[in-house]
């Protein structure tokens, strides 16, 4: 920081000395021209000169022309010097006016002399510079060709960054835009030479290694598009983060990050109301169950920001716990938190959670949620996510909490998996529970996979693209809704907004994604080939896996929320005698390992068909 600060100072006493040098030459040569020559040169000029320096050096600062990086000159940096010259040349003409030191002639002439040099001096610089890096590129043979989609601001400032820098090694070779208005046109010396269409047809003729997207206040339905279009070429794909760089002035070659999964879903971030969050949050004990997960965790930052009274942290697994807990203590030194390493199966413990902490908002995530491992431990599944989730929702309605929040899933829509029957069975628990409850707003919020969360199939995919392949993928077909973490989560806490009588909530995902084209996709985002580079291997359906997920059951409709992207399903009657006494049965059967669990579970969720007879 110190060092960088030092460069500055120099750079800039530089450019001071170097404009007092260009004012004394532009009023020579003023005075040579129109003053009669040097025997027309007296002490009234060097009055003169001493009054210029500091009148014109203190405009130039005004006018910010020293803070003008000499690697990007423009012509708004052309236009600061051309404006805190002509305040020079007002400044000047009052003193013509006052006391006829000089003519106006004179003056006239000095100003534009000026300007030229002060200008030229500058350009200059920057196309040197230019044409220094130009040489680096050629000689390294290094240098990365690069097309670029996108000829607005974002674009012509990584193109003036790229031509400026010997540091980076791109070598912008042409761009694309959708705006046929701008066909033909050049932004520094690189030009526009068709739309994204053209994308394939340009990389291959002008054998192009990279493509980077600079549109960034495109929609994610575009920028899918384009990288569509991309994926019929063999180069890497990098982008620009978001249009916020643009407004931060941010918009450089080390704001590229490679294409996430993320910008292939096709759809633009959830936003939510976050009015509605604060609301219920603010000032309220949230007591999070599997608060060190992928989703429990980012609940707990979402939550730990909008002022809570207190957050209690509950996991069975500690280093995860550790991590979240450390992670907010640092963030937010002055946020009350407590961790627990506790499991929801634990009646006893949860009881003496709530006894103790009193919390007025629950957020019930943990669960076991691994399809395969459930299959082969599908007691476990019972265990820990049926009653696991009784113990917390009984003493929920117990302890008089405001509202409980069941995280499920779309899994529990005609399960073929344990996984996805005992998340259906948590949603009829809560369903059951909250009807009648006095005190307590209950809610199951259903969405599908999670980007990003463990056990996702994305880290997977990238894993085995670096280790040099197969990606495997279970069917060709199998598609899967999906949704980033964040997002979910801020569906989930503004469900709990509208939390009543046991509903579930589903978050609208759009369309579902086919597994097989991320992975495609994914490898040709890399720079590489599929099947060729990297092989896609099918490696067929997993125990309890079906090839795609639905979010309602046939007898479900959907109802709107104030929310669009949330919708309430209408209720399934339960009965609710014949729940509670299976209930019993299950519990007996999980515990003792029996064979006849799964008999159990699918009598209680007739749409759940037993695969094997394990």
């Amino acid at each position: 920081m110190r060092k960088a600060r030092r460069k500055k100072i120099f750079v800039t006493a530089f450019f001071v000395t170097v404009d007092i040098l260009s004012i004394a030459l532009s009023m020579f040569l003023s005075t040579i021209l129109l003053g009669g020559g040097l025997s027309g040169i007296g002490l009234h000029h060097l009055v003169w000169f001493a009054a210029n320096v500091i009148v014109a050096i203190i405009l130039f600062a005004v006018f910010g022309v020293y803070r003008v990086a000499i690697t990007s000159v423009s012509v708004v940096d052309a236009l600061r010097i051309v404006g805190a010259v002509w305040f020079v040349f007002v400044a000047n003409l009052v003193g013509v006016i006052v006391d006829r030191v000089i003519s106006l002639q004179i003056v006239i002439v000095y100003c534009l002399i000026l300007v030229a040099i002060v200008g030229g001096i500058r350009f200059s610089l920057r196309i040197m510079q230019s044409l220094r890096v130009a040489l680096h590129l050629q000689e390294s043979g290094e240098a990365v060709r690069t097309l670029i989609a996108g000829a607005g601001r974002s674009g012509d400032a990584l193109i003036r960054e790229m031509q400026s820098s010997d540091k980076i090694t791109y070598n912008p070779v042409c761009l694309v835009d959708d705006d046929e208005t701008k066909l033909g046109k050049m932004i520094g010396d690189v030009k526009v030479l068709g739309t994204t269409n053209d994308i394939p047809a340009l990389c291959e003729k002008y054998k192009i290694d990279e493509i980077i997207i600079a549109m960034p206040s495109s929609s994610k339905k575009d920028i899918k598009r384009i990288l569509d279009i991309c994926g019929n070429t063999d180069c890497a794909v990098k982008t620009l983060p978001g249009i916020y760089q643009l407004v931060n002035g941010e918009v450089n070659v080390r704001s590229l990050r490679k294409v996430d999964i993320a910008d292939l879903l096709g759809r633009d971030q959830v936003r939510v109301n976050i009015e509605d969050i604060i609301g219920y949050i603010e000032g309220e004990t949230v007591l999070v169950t599997g608060g060190g997960g992928s989703i429990g965790s980012e609940l707990c930052r979402q939550i730990a920001s909008h002022h809570p009274g207190q957050l209690i942290i509950l996991d069975i697994y500690e280093n995860n716990a550790y991590d979240i807990e450390q992670e907010l203590k640092r963030q937010l030194p002055n946020l009350d938190l407590v961790t627990l390493i506790a499991s929801i199966r634990d009646k006893g413990k949860v009881e003496d959670v709530f006894k103790k902490y009193r919390p007025t908002i629950v957020f019930n995530a943990a669960a076991h949620k691994h399809v395969p491992l459930m299959e082969t431990s599908p007691n476990e599944a019972v265990k820990n996510n049926v009653f696991g989730t009784l113990n917390v929702a009984r003493c929920a309605d117990e302890y008089g909490v405001k509202v409980f929040v069941q995280i499920s899933t779309d899994k529990a829509v005609n399960p073929t998996n344990v996984m996805g029957a005992t998340k259906r069975i948590c949603e009829m628990i809560v369903q059951t529970i909250g009807r009648h409850s006095k005190n307590t707003k209950f809610v199951a919020v259903r969405f599908g996979n999670v980007l990003g969360s463990n056990g996702s199939v994305i880290p997977l995919f990238k894993q085995q693209i670096k280790e040099g392949g197969p990606v495997t993928v279970t069917h060709r077909d199998i598609t899967r809704y999906f949704m980033t973490i964040p997002e979910a989560v801020s569906l989930v806490l503004q469900a709990g907004a509208y939390a009543k009588d046991g509903q579930i909530f589903v978050l609208d995902m759009g369309e579902p994604v086919r597994i097989y084209d991320l992975a495609y996709n994914l490898i040709k985002l890399s720079g590489l080939e599929p099947n060729v580079d990297i092989e896609i291997k099918c490696t067929g359906l997993r125990p309890g896996e079906k090839l795609y997920e639905e979010r309602l059951m046939d007898e479900e409709g959907l109802q709107k929320t104030p929310n669009g992207l949330i919708n309430i399903a209408n209720p399934i009657k339960i009965d609710e005698e014949f729940l509670f006494e299976m209930l019993d049965k299950l519990y007996e059967a999980a515990y003792a390992e029996t064979n006849n669990m799964k008999k159990l579970v699918s009598e209680l969720v007739p749409t759940y068909k037993i695969t094997d007879n394990k």
